[in-house]
């Protein structure tokens, strides 16, 4: 039995207008296995999900999580 394992690689791809290619070419993987990434469909090895963090230059727990990230704009609307 797998754990889902969350991410935000398709926030920080957007955040810093990184194409998946882009990303993947820089990763030295193939541009749909980013796609599976950020759908959740695939779970990345250990050292594919350190080397995504470090392109980042963000800390692996900023991109990964095994708790779903809260929505954008959340706490804004919590406190309203």
């Amino acid at each position: 039995m797998s754990e889902a394992i969350y991410n935000r690689i398709a926030v920080l791809r957007a955040e810093r207008g990184i194409s998946r290619r882009d990303l993947a070419d820089a990763l030295g993987v193939h541009y749909q296995t980013i796609g599976y990434l950020e759908r959740g469909e695939y779970n990345p090895s250990l050292h594919l999900a350190l080397r995504i963090a470090e392109y980042f230059e963000v800390t692996v727990e900023v991109v990964f999580s095994t708790q779903p990230f809260p929505r954008i704009g959340a706490a804004e609307r919590a406190t309203a």
